[in-house]
């Protein structure tokens, strides 16, 4: 029923294989694409790497990695060049339908998740999946006006710029909080924070808290929705704002990054299962500034190292009290934290673009074909 016009993608795109076959370009130019459809530089050792199947990608360019298409290995290349494996797909709008179809266009048509099923469903019961620029070329798009496909594009680029703008804060204040915490250790004596917390063993008893308020920690260091809400609530623990919570029982097969710990912010109280523990800070050391050693995988490292068990592994509340750590002054570790605020805050703003622009950009598509 839409007015817009379907055509076959092969009559608008044409391949690109320039070769390196005069050794022109070097190993510096040899990049990647990721499951995020962003370029990246090759993460293989080139030493004595032949370079001369390599293919060359140009501004305008779009690259994808044909055995895994399906998870998002696709990009477009705005600016510069670089050269890829030969097993990358390469390819380009024609000149003579440049002012027809837009390649980002092209590319927010990919990222959908109903390309990545079409994609899947070529490619079942092949030994070795591989989605070639020949069956690509089969696939029917829409082609709405370039005005329209502009709009969607505009979109998705802001979104874009907001992720990339954020990131680039991101890194750089993220890079200086671990700064200072390095610095501090040259500083300031390392000391035993057990002085400078308490263990909560307030229990719901009464069954004031219901399933709703049930959460639980995960390996990202954050606190989440209970999936797995047991029957005796009135056993679990109550768990107040800026309060600590971590799971003391470690399997042995976990990696030295999957301690669960978690910083509880919140206006009203919560529960967790009594194989949490929930600890306190007193006004001497800031619940933030305590939360950013332990969310370091060297301390992971340490809860493994000093854990003993047969069957589990188990860091026990008497243990934490005993890690040291240097303690500045409350308005350096304040400091130290804001920091880290601001690059957390940029991280969650980035994000949420990325995926505001998975949600949004489809259904702008959808609207533009429909519409």
């Amino acid at each position: 029923m839409s007015k817009v016009k379907w055509v076959r993608l092969g009559d608008y795109i044409s391949p690109r294989n320039e070769r390196n076959s005069d050794l022109r370009y070097g190993v510096e130019l040899i990049e990647g694409v990721n499951s995020d459809g962003e370029f990246q530089p090759t993460k293989a050792i080139t030493d004595g790497i032949d370079l001369k199947p390599y293919k060359a990608v140009w501004s305008g360019d779009i690259v994808y990695n044909p055995s895994r298409l399906n998870i998002g290995s696709l990009a477009y290349r705005e600016s510069g060049m670089c050269i890829v494996s030969h097993l990358y797909q390469v390819f380009h709008v024609k000149e003579k339908y440049k002012n027809e179809l837009l390649p980002e266009f092209l590319i927010i048509w990919f990222k959908r998740d109903e390309f990545s099923r079409i994609v899947d469903y070529y490619n079942y019961g092949s030994q070795r999946a591989e989605f070639n620029l020949k069956k690509l070329g089969e696939l029917i798009i829409p082609l709405p006006s370039l005005s329209e496909q502009q709009k969607v594009v505009n979109a998705w680029k802001a979104f874009r710029e907001i992720k990339e703008q954020n990131e680039a804060k991101a890194a750089p204040l993220m890079q200086l909080c671990q700064s200072y915490i390095q610095e501090l250790k040259h500083k300031y004596p390392a000391q035993e924070i057990g002085p400078y917390i308490e263990e909560r063993k307030e229990i719901n008893s009464k069954n004031q808290f219901g399933e709703k308020d049930a959460k639980g920690v995960n390996t990202n260091k954050e606190i989440q929705e209970c999936k797995r809400i047991g029957d005796k609530l009135n056993t679990y623990k109550i768990v107040y704002d800026n309060d600590i919570v971590f799971n003391a029982n470690i399997k042995l097969t976990q990696t030295s990054e999957k301690f669960a710990v978690g910083l509880y912010h919140g206006e009203s109280q919560c529960i967790v299962t009594n194989f949490y523990t929930v600890m306190t800070c007193n006004n001497n050391l800031i619940p933030e500034y305590l939360m950013l050693w332990l969310s370091r995988d060297e301390f992971a490292r340490y809860v493994k190292f000093m854990s003993c068990s047969s069957v589990r592994d188990r860091f026990s509340f008497d243990e934490m009290k005993h890690v040291s750590l240097p303690l500045p002054p409350i308005d350096v570790q304040r400091a130290i934290v804001n920091i880290y605020k601001c690059a957390n805050e940029a991280k969650q703003i980035a994000a949420e673009a990325d995926r505001l622009s998975r949600e949004v950009c489809p259904a702008l598509l959808q609207h533009v074909i429909h519409n």
